[in-house]
């Protein structure tokens, strides 16, 4: 897969996503259209969205070639977790220094791939370029093929070097490398007519194993998760599937719609956060796969689950609800979470928008209704702004704004993927609701808002 113009165009102007279908110049999403600036990060770069959609394949290694600073603090930039295989877990670099950069790296990444097959037994590699070896024209993917033939392991290069966007581009480079690589290039045992893949869905803090039990109660197989806790072998037959089910985000939309295309396989979105968003998943699932019998199970148990749900989440319900947060989070998180909150009786009155597509944001406007605030950009200063102006009870937000939040001496809870508690399905709207409770009613914020002894 060459890196050229009109691929990058291509990617960004996917004709999958619906506020972009039959839009000319002005009318086109620009989020889609964003360029990577000079010492911004813009949420991240092309070679970080590449390796987060790619590295939850467990039982692969991942080289990052370039150097030593693009690898990262690998063992912890995202919590996605593992059933089985950790070598996802281990960082793998080919480290370049100033004289790989003036006489080429070629030989190098060579001598990785194969110390790497030798001393780990890796059932596949991935390997990321980065802006350094697309500047100098490392050739990635001749040796990328050459290796391969000598170690007998498929070598996939990923070429999504940071400069040519933003990360939501390096996912949909991610997707690309298996697309072109990976899909198609095995069977499956057997298939049956409930064989689904999730695509989107990372794992993060064990999310998918509170998802995965509904499916199997109702006799639907995932077939290939792509990419949470998956295996490099399933994601090779994940063209035999009857349906993929995009979790929560249009990152990997061009790999769903390009599998409709080469193998005929239909793809709806949902999400798995809040109890409307989950019923409406499993119904959309059953009734795309066109068994009525599987149908009516399908809202049995829901109604089950549902019951069962109500019964857990009462006593939380009764604590939290009239309580008023800020969101302040990215992408579909910043209307999926919304829908949960509701839920629980909470009211958000306020949600970023950045990393949002034209359709996130137009879901949030729905859920929020015209008093709901959007915010398109925000810093620290903003932010205890906002939660000042709207009386605010609580923060949702990434990690890194906890701090803002301690500032504000509000309750603080971390919602982005460095999370350690899932809050996806039934199971993680009691994690959740739980997590709210513990972090508003904790007694140290009635300790830090009165005075000071000596005031």
């Amino acid at each position: 897969m060459k890196i050229t113009q009109s691929k990058i165009n291509e990617l960004l102007h996917e004709p999958g996503c619906e506020h972009n279908q039959n839009k000319k110049g002005e009318k086109k999403n620009k989020s889609c259209t964003q360029q990577a600036q000079p010492g911004a990060a813009q949420g991240g770069c092309a070679f970080d969205g590449a390796m987060i959609a790619l590295v939850p394949i467990t039982d692969a290694a991942h080289l990052v070639h370039g150097p030593i600073a693009c690898a990262g603090n690998s063992w912890g930039s995202r919590g996605s977790l593992s059933s089985g295989p950790m070598l996802y877990k281990t960082g793998f670099t080919t480290d370049l220094t100033e004289n790989d950069v003036i006489f080429g790296g070629e030989k190098k990444l060579y001598k990785a791939i194969v110390e790497i097959k030798e001393r780990y037994q890796p059932k596949a590699i991935f390997v990321y370029a980065t802006c350094v070896t697309a500047l100098i024209g490392d050739d990635m993917e001749a040796v990328c093929k050459v290796a391969a033939e000598k170690i007998g392991l498929p070598v996939v290069p990923v070429i999504a070097p940071g400069f040519i966007g933003s990360k939501n581009l390096g996912n949909r480079f991610g997707g690309e490398a298996l697309l072109d690589y990976v899909v198609g290039t095995a069977e499956a045992e057997y298939t049956t007519p409930y064989d689904i893949n999730l695509i989107g869905e990372y794992n993060i803090a064990g999310e998918m194993w509170g998802v995965l039990p509904l499916f199997e109660k109702l006799g639907i197989r995932v077939l290939s998760k792509i990419t949470g806790d998956a295996r490099y072998e399933e994601i090779c037959y994940a063209h035999r599937a009857k349906l993929n089910v995009m979790i929560c985000s249009r990152a990997l939309l061009n790999m769903a719609r390009k599998m409709e295309e080469r193998y005929g396989i239909p793809y709806i979105e949902e999400s798995f956060y809040g109890i409307d968003d989950v019923n409406r998943c499993l119904r959309n699932v059953a009734a795309k796969l066109g068994d009525p019998d599987l149908q009516a199970r399908t809202e049995q148990l829901i109604a089950e689950e549902t019951a069962a749900l109500d019964v857990a989440l009462a006593p939380y319900r009764e604590r939290l609800k009239g309580k008023r947060v800020v969101l302040y989070t990215g992408g579909v998180k910043s209307w999926s979470i919304i829908s949960a909150a509701k839920d629980l009786g909470i009211e958000v009155v306020a949600t970023s928008t950045r990393k949002s597509t034209e359709e996130d944001k137009a879901k949030i406007k729905n859920l929020l209704g015209n008093e709901g605030i959007m915010l398109e950009k925000g810093n620290a200063q903003e932010l205890l702004k906002l939660i000042a102006e709207t009386n605010a009870d609580m923060l949702i937000a990434g990690g890194r704004n906890q701090y803002t939040a301690l500032k504000a001496r509000i309750p603080f809870l971390d919602i982005n993927q460095e999370r350690h508690h899932p809050y996806a399905g039934y199971v993680g709207m009691v994690e959740m609701a739980r997590e709210l409770y513990e972090a508003l009613y904790s007694p140290v914020w009635e300790q830090v808002r009165k005075p000071a002894p000596w005031e």
